[in-house]
């Protein structure tokens, strides 16, 4: 698959609330004693099992995650909170076969140009599941760069596993190989996020902000931890 037009918005989030939220048997992750959640707008394409066509429906669409960072037997990964994503389709298999919590929304993105500032909305329709609304405007800014080892932005991008949980509590996890982030830094104007709400996150400080380029990811079916 490939992740484009993504930012890393990030917020310091009081590490006891993060917690709550984490099922037993993972250790939340924190930055010089911080707790860490992240609110990331992106674009998948070309997302296809290996040696297999794209599936309408399933290849490309818009997600939007709510993630903090964790560890287990020592292996640093990402937890997620939620995925809101505008494909039907992709939110029921993932559901099913990475048991993640993927939700339906609304959602779009507009662009004039390579460059330009992206117009990103989602607003989450999924039966059942709390209400929850990103709407913002962010472009990249400067030159790109590598995150260094321990650095902030390392400790952020270099994960390479997710951590899901099914209804017995039982953990898995899922690998994920890609190469090093090509990140840059980013401005950001956001008129409304409710995203960390369900989870009494305050989202309304100034966030700490990366955008991407465009990389491509390989995943592989999770495994009970």
């Amino acid at each position: 698959m490939t992740w484009s037009e993504l930012l890393f918005a990030h917020w310091a989030v009081e590490s006891d609330l993060v917690r709550k939220h984490l099922p037993t048997g993972l250790e939340l992750d924190t930055y010089q004693g911080s707790a860490w959640v992240g609110v990331v707008p992106f674009l998948m394409s070309d997302v296809a099992p290996r040696c297999c066509p794209a599936v309408p429906g399933l290849s490309k669409f818009l997600e939007l995650n709510v993630r903090t960072y964790v560890t287990r037997d020592n292996k640093p990964g990402v937890w997620f909170f939620s995925l809101d994503a505008e494909s039907m389709l992709a939110v029921r298999a993932a559901r099913a076969t990475f048991n993640l919590p993927y939700m339906d929304a609304n959602m779009s993105l507009h662009q004039a140009d390579s460059g330009a500032t992206i117009q990103y909305e989602s607003q989450r329709t999924h039966r059942n599941e709390p209400p929850a609304i990103f709407r913002g405007n962010y472009q990249e800014e400067g030159e790109s760069f590598f995150a260094q080892p321990d650095t902030f932005e390392h400790w952020l991008t270099a994960r390479y596993c997710l951590y899901s949980a099914n209804e017995k509590g039982e953990l898995f996890r899922g690998e994920i190989d890609h190469p090093p982030w090509t990140l840059r830094n980013a401005k950001c104007e956001i008129q409304q996020n409710t995203m960390g709400d369900p989870y009494g996150f305050d989202f309304t400080a100034t966030p700490t902000l990366l955008y991407a380029d465009a990389i491509r990811v390989r995943a592989w079916w999770p495994r009970r931890c």
